[in-house]
């Protein structure tokens, strides 16, 4: 199903499967949309924390054996946004037999799956459970924002949903932009692009992860990504709202942690973004973070 974006698809899913109430399971930190979405249906939102592989599925086994029942469960496996963490394999497969097990359903979003920095990806979770997994993607990461042209797919059934809940949201997504995607995709020229974007990408991620090894004060420690856009950068003792307001006074933006949690937590943390800044300002951005901290410490 083509949509107008991974938060489209995301949208239809509530629409189409969540009542007050439910209990939809994200990754802590998560996609601020993806919070937003599903509290616009009044769901009951609950993070269980990431670690260096991803969700931790252990934990979400435990909560579900003390009684949590998730409708859903949110999950970017993929170079995750904001903490720019991949799910291990074996977590992947563990993940989806709770599904199936559990009856739940794993909306996976693949937002920034193809920019690996190795080129190469894990098994999507779609692909082992295709029963048990709703996939949403976005052009947006790959060809460029503008378009605003996603796609989901979802078993039989879940997909029949979907589509309902699309023709009466907004009867189809945009042809031209379809059609841009199918030239792109037809001519090879997608695949150049994303060998430019993963090379670009990467360089900037080197970058910025080598500014911090440089600056940071003793204490904070971040997320090694291995594609996407993002670093997770947690600062001990440190409120960061407070930082990124005045961080801005000195012209970087950084987005303070809490908002990518559904309970407020994460006040600590920060994402960092690599993906739209000039490389050529990485360090300096870097170091001008870091001279605040060291002004608060």
């Amino acid at each position: 199903m083509i949509t107008s974006g991974a938060i489209e698809a995301l949208e239809l899913v509530g629409k189409s499967f969540l009542d007050a109430g439910d209990v939809v399971v994200v990754e802590g930190p998560t996609y601020l949309g993806a919070i937003q979405s599903f509290r616009s249906f009044e769901a009951t939102i609950e993070a269980v924390p990431l670690d260096g592989d991803g969700l931790q599925v252990d934990e979400l086994e435990r909560r579900i054996e003390r009684g949590l029942r998730p409708k859903l469960v949110y999950a970017i496996p993929d170079h995750q946004n904001p903490a720019g963490v991949t799910l291990s394999a074996e977590r992947r497969t563990v993940l989806v037999e709770l599904a199936r097990t559990h009856g739940f359903l794993v909306v996976e979003d693949v937002a920034y799956r193809e920019l690996g920095f190795a080129g190469q990806a894990l098994p999507s979770l779609w692909s082992l459970a295709p029963d048990a997994v709703v996939q949403a993607g976005t052009t947006s990461k790959t060809l460029f924002p503008g378009v605003r042209l996603g796609w989901a797919v979802a078993p039989p059934d879940v997909a029949a949903r979907l589509v309902a809940a699309k023709q009466t949201t907004d009867q189809c997504a945009g042809a031209f932009g379809q059609r841009l995607f199918e030239e792109f995709q037809r001519r090879g020229w997608i695949d150049e692009q994303l060998a430019a974007s993963r090379a670009l990408y990467e360089r900037k991620c080197a970058r910025l992860l080598a500014a911090l090894e440089a600056s940071m004060p003793a204490g904070a420690r971040w997320t090694t990504p291995h594609g996407g856009f993002f670093s997770w950068l947690t600062l001990p003792n440190v409120d960061t709202t407070e930082l990124a307001q005045r961080a801005v006074e000195r012209s970087v933006g950084i987005v303070p942690g809490s908002l990518f949690f559904p309970d407020g937590r994460g006040a600590d943390s920060v994402r960092l973004s690599f993906s739209l800044v000039d490389e050529n300002q990485v360090d300096e951005g870097i170091a001008r973070l870091a001279a605040l901290l060291h002004l608060e410490a």
